[in-house]
């Protein structure tokens, strides 16, 4: 039997960035925890890319994945909102970096692809997967 490998999913958001640790032994997953690290909306950038610091932060050194997935950044039409999400992206990347952790980058649809089976499926089918797959999953939000 292989060694289990803790990998720590992250879907950056700067108002919510979402986080999901399962467990891959073989063909075998198995859901760990699974949360939400959010910012203040009233704050600065920089305020509320600190708390997303931290908050990352407190999910590895509790945590202790042996690697780290990032979800890629999409483009949409407000410019400047793909600017702030590439921040918080930026975060979600430093951070497991940071632990010396090796970092992936998956585009959303290839997720969701392989996840339900259909690019652009909406979050409420790709939860309904997850929990399928993983029966023990719980999430505290459709980003986690």
């Amino acid at each position: 039997m292989s060694e289990p490998i803790r990998i720590l999913g992250i879907d950056p958001g700067l108002r919510r960035t979402g986080w999901g640790l399962i467990t891959v032994t073989g063909t075998r997953l198995a859901f760990v925890a699974s949360g939400t690290v959010t910012s203040n909306g009233d704050d600065d950038l920089a305020t509320r890319l600190c708390a997303l610091h931290e908050g990352l932060t407190k999910v590895v050194a509790a945590f202790t994945p042996d690697e780290a997935a990032v979800e890629e950044t999409f483009v949409n039409k407000d410019a400047q909102a793909t600017l702030k999400l590439g921040h918080a992206r930026a975060v979600a990347l430093l951070v497991p970096a940071l632990a010396g952790l090796p970092v992936a980058e998956y585009a959303a649809n290839l997720v969701k692809k392989t996840v339900v089976g259909a690019g652009h499926a909406e979050k409420d089918q790709v939860g309904a997967m997850v929990r399928f797959l993983l029966p023990k999953a719980t999430a505290d939000t459709a980003d986690a």
